[in-house]
């Protein structure tokens, strides 16, 4: 700072004479400049490009911060550190740690909402779409550290709470059940409401413990879950023709796609 003074020629003065105007600029801007510059042959970034990116990386820094630490120990100044950005520059994008909690919350539901309709529009048996949707959201929470940071911040709503994620799910639940039931998929006698319960309990269960372990959320976990449960809740007709392990793996990369333009779209 002192050889920036001396070779602008102090606080209230311009350059000196016979010094580069070049060499008043401070390293540090000499670096941020070249940070941003375009590699050759690609179009120049520009400034909407650098705020998305930025924007980007501070959610997945502070998803990161939230899921090690909780919502209370994460630090603004760890989650700008993480994202290898100022202090100055997260409070650009968001006011406090409550927005920034707001923001990989928001993320999180859209990736996880994505999920839930293309198991609840799609076609076919729904038993086996309740199946397939449970091992997508495993997946989906496996692979990205902001679903998994958002959905956390929602369930202990330490920032507050705007939706409600868990409520959310019990209804995608619920719903497939009901058509299940429509279209004679479930034994006789078995209460779609209860069922739903089971379900809903089971795959929180396996949420929770997966803070912990992440092995809980691989795909023998609900696998086995299925084992047991459909059996005891699939019509005699459906015997042999459901597959407990899901039969859609490939939709946690559109799902984790969603999610990172969901960091964009949040601008």
């Amino acid at each position: 700072m002192l050889a920036y003074l001396r070779a602008w020629g102090g606080p209230s003065g311009g350059p000196k004479p016979g010094v580069p105007y070049a060499r008043c600029i401070k390293t540090s801007e000499l670096v941020s400049l070249r940070r941003h510059q375009s590699p050759p042959g690609e179009p120049p970034v520009t400034k909407q490009d650098r705020a998305v990116r930025t924007r980007r990386a501070l959610i997945r820094s502070a998803a990161g911060q939230f899921e090690a630490r909780g919502y209370v120990q994460a630090s603004l100044a760890e989650i700008s550190a993480g994202a290898g950005v100022s202090s100055g520059a997260l409070h650009f994008h968001f006011a406090n740690k409550a927005a920034v909690a707001e923001a990989v919350e928001h993320a999180a539901a859209r990736a996880l909402r994505r999920a839930a309709a293309r198991g609840r529009d799609g076609d076919g048996c729904a038993l086996q779409r309740l199946v397939d949707v449970t091992h997508q959201v495993a997946r989906l929470l496996y692979a990205d550290s902001v679903v998994r940071a958002g959905l956390r911040l929602n369930a202990e709503a330490a920032a507050g709470r705007v939706r409600d994620l868990r409520r959310e799910w019990r209804e995608c639940v619920d719903d497939l059940l009901a058509e299940a039931e429509r279209q004679g998929e479930l034994a006789a006698g078995v209460p779609p409401h209860r069922t739903g319960a089971v379900v809903l309990a089971a795959t929180t269960g396996i949420e929770v413990l997966a803070r912990e372990d992440h092995g809980w959320l691989a795909r023998p976990s609900l696998t086995d879950l299925w084992r047991l449960l459909l059996p005891s809740v699939a019509a005699p007709h459906l015997a042999g023709t459901l597959d407990p392990a899901g039969t859609r793996p490939g939709h946690v990369d559109a799902d984790h796609a969603e999610t990172c333009r969901s960091l964009a779209n949040t601008l």
